[in-house]
């Protein structure tokens, strides 16, 4: 690996030199002397000289880095540990590794250590269990590697959630435990059908997490649908702003299934989640990782992750979720009622029940809120799920869908309402629309402000 990172240094100082030689030519080009334009022009045919030179530098750190990786490949079977190979190109991004060698230290001191996960459906744990899923699997391996630790476990993946959601929970689900590690993954149910707010919400889950009281240290994992399907590259350019480091399994595992020493069905049961075998690649990749930063621990110091300027435009920071169990200032009306019962990993909602002849036209969920931003946790519905108007101080700014006929099950879906340029108070209305002449359902999870 020590030629592939020469190569990238190489390329890095390049881009550097031709910045400079660009600024160069634009303040020769202010003096309109003869031999100030010659200058300019001589200093324009270096520019791009220089830049044609980092292409090819460029090119062949490409090609080098694939030879190097090629050059490292062995063979790998299901039964067997990991490849260097696979862990190489699992490292989509190093990262600054300070807070996880603080982290790292506490464990060889045998301190109690929170360790974190947040995610959809992958770190809840589908199609491996409790048990078997990457998360446990992680934090087993770490209470038995630093055995005279104590390691606290906390899982809180949600399926078919993304991290719109995740930044409106995480504070209440996973840093109201107070966890010196998180690792956080939602690259297959982050999507581009909504790129911008995912990124807005990835880069403020991730700030959330980070400025929380304990300074915990974050892991981000990228995974992948069988097809390539992810937001991994989305993740990655928030990521690499903050220098984090990233673990991609998809890379891993599109690369080993093209190298012919697996298939597919090997690590998943269907097209997204990962089987028992898959969950253990993504553990043995993250093990893998922080192996190899204890082995430097004593040698990372320095400067902690920068934090200071957001990834992106208006990050969505410090979101909390109303739900039923907490809410004040909420009011049901007609046939809204209040349940308790858990729907789709949340605990309670707010659900309207028409009947085929119900007069609803008096019929309303309404949220009095301070915020900034406004979303809404709504539930979708295989059968009789039906619309819903939504007011925010009187103007209509959408109508929800519930329905989820042929789909694959009942689940919470998220919608981003409106955003404001400041904090202030408002008055949030949902009122149901239901199904002519047919029974219908329209359920409220929560309400997610920022």
């Amino acid at each position: 690996m020590k030629k592939r990172i020469l190569a990238v240094l190489i390329a890095t100082a390049l881009a550097v030199s031709v910045t400079g030689c660009a600024g160069n030519a634009t303040s020769s080009s202010d003096n309109t002397s003869a031999s100030s334009v010659a200058e300019s022009s001589d200093t324009s045919t270096q520019t791009s000289s220089d830049a044609s030179s980092e292409d090819e530098s460029k090119e062949e750190s490409s090609q080098e880095e694939s030879k190097d990786l090629e050059a490292n490949y062995t063979k790998y079977t299901l039964d067997g540990d990991l490849t260097q190979h696979m862990i190489d190109m699992s490292r989509l991004n190093e990262g600054n590794k300070v807070r996880l060698a603080n982290v790292i230290k506490k464990l060889k001191n045998g301190e109690e250590v929170t360790v974190g996960f947040i995610g959809g459906s992958i770190t809840q744990g589908t199609s491996a269990g409790n048990d078997l899923c990457y998360a446990k699997l992680t934090a087993d391996w770490l209470q038995k590697t630093y055995s005279n630790a104590k390691i606290n476990y906390v899982n809180a993946g949600i399926g078919a959630t993304g991290s719109y959601i995740g930044v409106h929970r995480v504070a209440n689900d996973l840093l109201s435990k107070n966890p010196d590690l998180v690792f956080v993954e939602f690259s297959v149910n982050d999507t581009t059908e909504n790129t911008e707010r995912n990124k807005k919400s990835y880069d403020g889950l991730l700030r959330t997490i980070w400025k929380s009281s304990t300074n915990p240290a974050i892991i981000t994992i990228a995974t992948t649908q069988e097809d390539g399907t992810s937001f991994q590259d989305q993740h990655a350019e928030i990521v690499k702003h903050y220098d984090l480091p990233m673990i991609s399994y998809r890379n891993t595992i599109l690369d080993t299934i093209k190298h012919g020493d697996i298939v597919w069905k090997d690590i998943s049961d269907d097209n997204i989640h990962p089987n028992v075998p898959g969950h253990k690649i993504v553990s043995q990749l993250l093990q893998a990782y922080i192996s190899d930063v204890d082995k430097d621990v004593d040698n990372i110091s320095g400067s902690e992750s920068d934090f200071t300027t957001p990834a992106t435009d208006a990050p969505i920071e410090n979101g909390s979720l109303i739900q039923p169990s907490s809410a004040t200032d909420v009011t049901a009306t007609g046939a809204f009622g209040n349940y308790e019962q858990q729907f789709g990993g949340f605990d309670g909602f707010w659900l309207f029940k028409g009947t085929s002849d119900a007069d609803i036209s008096a019929t309303s969920l309404t949220f009095k809120v301070n915020a900034k931003s406004i979303g809404i946790l709504y539930d979708k519905y295989t059968k009789a799920g039906c619309t819903a108007d939504v007011y925010i101080n009187d103007e209509l700014v959408t109508t929800l869908n519930a329905d989820f006929t042929g789909g694959w099950g009942n689940y919470v879906e998220c919608a981003e309402l409106k955003s404001f340029d400041s904090a202030g108070e408002h008055t949030v209305k949902i009122v149901p629309k239901g199904l002519e002449g047919k029974a219908s359902k329209f359920g409220v999870s929560a309400l997610a402000i920022a």
